[in-house]
């Protein structure tokens, strides 16, 4: 029976809370403007901190009234601002009701109660404006949709500190993109947000400073305006330094120092400033300790690591500050088993940010040990580091995946480390797990990574080739992405360096000759160049050299000539004749050259080049054509007579001649060394 009562219990209890939301809706239509005063003035207090309430009177048809009496001139002021704390308040909600007032159209009314004279008034729009657009379901372009918006703003921040505050915490929020930054910029926040870094309110000062933040990052223009402002006689970094002194609030130590990361990254600071290197940068391994919260030492952490990525310097320099290699070992010890058996809350958020301390972690490691071997040598020997970077590779969190391979790749620019830990911990093998299924930005780093392994000296090298990765790799040169284009042929290019027939014909085999010629017309110079090199490795031992020309000879040779014509770099054209110096060093495949009048005509126009690399290449070209061989053989001394004569014919000698008196002393040398074969 029980079970029968329950239902019409619950219809009871409904429509009780429905009629009590849906009296304060009716009590707005009131034609008394009284009694509708009143009647916002009951409905605000009855939705302080009640979630439920707020949704009936959303789905009652509340929003849509309350936007009408706002707008109405004849509302009277207290009114208007009483809809708008309301209205804040409903925002206060959950994400669906902020998705219902953006449907409603709050913004543009908000907007426009903005142009009332009157402050209260104002400052109720604006700080149901900021509730709305600090949700990330707001569309943050709603903002930008009408030009007259963002000065307008600017004009009210000298109203009043709550103004400020409200403004300030709005475009913080809503600058997202380099465009936003640039609106901002020409509408002058700058001059205009400067002065309230010295308000006497810390609301106000804590929410300008992160504007700042915003503005500068990744942005020169903004960052090399930034570091000649004045406010009150003392330059902004300065007024940065002092904020993020011990005895101001950790959020303030820590946006101060992320507007002069920012500044020094966008060039406007030198890396070795004294408030880079003295203050930003103690300041966030600080951050990075065990006394700050977790969300600190995850924005700490993060922040240290940008500072710092391009600057050997400032890695070392952190690296020996307050032991921060070991103390970072400590963002892998959560959730901790203490807090899972005595506080089920403390295990929740620990839980909750245990992905991203390991994704800050790794990302901090990555930038530690990107240039430093000594620093890499700390790393790799920190606590069980190497398996917790294994297991970071498997992780279910993409962030945290990324992380953990851009550590991997880190680590392994090193020698030492590609012949010791990596070998010793197998990294190849979720390396290859995770090239199998992996979104864009993990496989470039991951497949950056393999380049790396499949080094000569790397012992991972075997393993690898024998788990079929050639397949993998030929694939990655078919993306779409220049980037895995590029580490997919450079890979190959180090499998294929000094490697046995059989390799070189698997890769040649899997690669197929269309897809190579397609790749030596990469509209990217960078797929070019490591295609050369690719082709370079593969025509390398003369019995290798005959077998690729003698089966691939007629295309390569097309391949090579279109370089030679069309409008490449020094580089390339120097790799495209390092190529042909290759083939000529073939015992068969020179005459390929030899036959080819248009290709020996190219290199006689760049043995009198003005680029002296391109002179090297090209006369290290003619020097193995004109090669006596030592083999003793009749014939293969008559055909390098023959050679030699036939050049000679074509003007070459005379040409070597003028280049044994160049000026560059390496490409003397080589002439001379090529002028003895005629002696010979």
């Amino acid at each position: 029976m029980a079970c029968l009562l329950e239902a019409p219990l619950r219809i009871s209890v409904l429509s009780e809370v429905t009629a009590t939301s849906r009296h304060y809706v009716d009590r707005l239509f009131d034609p008394d403007p009284q009694k509708v005063l009143q009647g916002v003035i009951d409905m605000k207090n009855a939705v302080i901190g009640n979630n439920k309430q707020k949704a009936n009177l959303i789905v009652l048809g509340a929003v849509p009234r309350l936007l009408y009496l706002l707008q109405q001139g004849s509302s009277s002021s207290e009114l208007r601002a009483e809809c708008a704390v309301v209205l804040g308040s409903l925002a206060m909600g959950t994400e669906n009701n902020i998705k219902s007032l953006v449907d409603c159209h709050i913004i543009p009314a908000l907007l426009q109660g903005l142009l009332c004279p009157d402050l209260i008034f104002i400052e109720a729009c604006l700080r149901c404006l900021r509730t709305v657009f600090i949700s990330p379901v707001t569309p943050v372009q709603l903002l930008y949709t009408d030009p007259t918006v963002i000065p307008h703003l600017m004009s009210l921040l000298s109203r009043s500190q709550r103004t400020q505050e409200y403004i300030t915490q709005i475009f913080s929020h809503c600058c997202k993109t380099p465009e936003h930054q640039t609106v901002l910029f020409n509408h002058g926040a700058i001059q205009n947000i400067a002065p309230l870094l010295i308000s006497p309110s810390y609301k106000v000062r804590m929410q300008a400073l992160k504007c700042f933040s915003v503005l500068a990052y990744e942005n020169t223009q903004v960052s090399m305006t930034l570091v000649n402002v004045l406010v009150d006689e003392e330059l902004l970094s300065q007024v940065f330094v002092r904020m993020m002194q011990r005895d101001q609030p950790i959020d303030m130590q820590l946006t101060a120092a992320k507007c002069l990361t920012y500044m020094c990254r966008a060039g406007a600071i030198r890396t070795d400033d004294s408030c880079i290197v003295l203050k930003a940068l103690p300041c966030l391994v600080r951050m990075c300790s065990k006394e700050r919260l977790l969300e600190e030492r995850v924005e700490g952490a993060e922040t240290l690591a940008y500072l710092m990525e391009p600057d050997v310097e400032l890695q070392r320099i952190a690296s020996v500050t307050d032991h921060l290699v070991a103390m970072l070992a400590d963002y892998f010890k959560y959730p901790s088993s203490v807090s899972a058996i005595t506080d089920i809350k403390r295990l929740d958020h620990d839980l909750k940010h245990a992905h991203e301390l390991r994704q800050a972690a790794f990302k901090l490691y990555a930038s530690l040990g990107s240039n430093d071997e000594d620093i890499r040598k700390k790393i790799t020997e920190t606590e069980n580091m190497m398996d917790r970077i294994v297991s970071g590779l498997s992780e279910s969190s993409v962030k945290v995946r990324l992380a953990a391979v851009r550590c991997l790749h880190s680590l392994s620019r090193s020698v030492q480390q590609l012949r010791t830990s990596f070998h010793d911990h197998a990294v190849w093998k979720p390396l290859m797990k995770l090239l199998q299924n992996a979104p864009d930005e993990v496989l470039v780093m991951a497949s950056s990574t393999l380049c790396n392994l499949l080094l000569e000296f790397s012992p991972s090298k075997e393993p690898i080739l024998e788990s079929g990765v050639i397949e993998l790799l030929c694939s990655l040169t078919q993306s779409d992405s220049p980037a895995l284009r590029v580490n997919g042929i450079w890979a190959l290019m180090n499998m294929a360096f000094q490697a046995d027939q059989k390799v070189k014909g698997e890769i040649v085999r899997a690669l197929g000759t269309e897809q190579l010629f397609r790749l030596l017309s990469d509209p990217d110079s960078n797929v070019l160049m490591k295609t050369l090199g690719l082709l370079r490795n593969l025509l390398s031992t003369r019995p290798h050299i005959d077998q690729v020309m003698s089966s691939h000879g007629k295309q390569i040779m097309q391949a090579v000539t279109l370089i030679l014509e069309g409008e490449h770099s020094i580089e390339v054209k120097e790799q495209t004749l390092c190529i042909l110096a290759n083939i000529a060093d073939g015992n068969t495949a020179k005459e390929l050259i030899m036959t080819n009048d248009d290709i020996l005509q190219k290199i006689k126009y760049y043995m009198a080049h003005s680029n002296v690399k391109l002179q090297l290449a090209a006369t290290f070209c003619i020097s193995n054509l004109i090669w006596n061989e030592e083999d003793g053989e009749a014939n293969a001394m008559t055909g390098s007579q023959e050679r030699q004569d036939k050049l000679r014919e074509l003007g070459f000698v005379d040409i070597l001649h003028k280049l044994t008196q160049a000026s560059d002393p390496n490409l003397c040398d080589r002439a001379k060394t090529a002028m003895q074969q005629y002696l010979a």
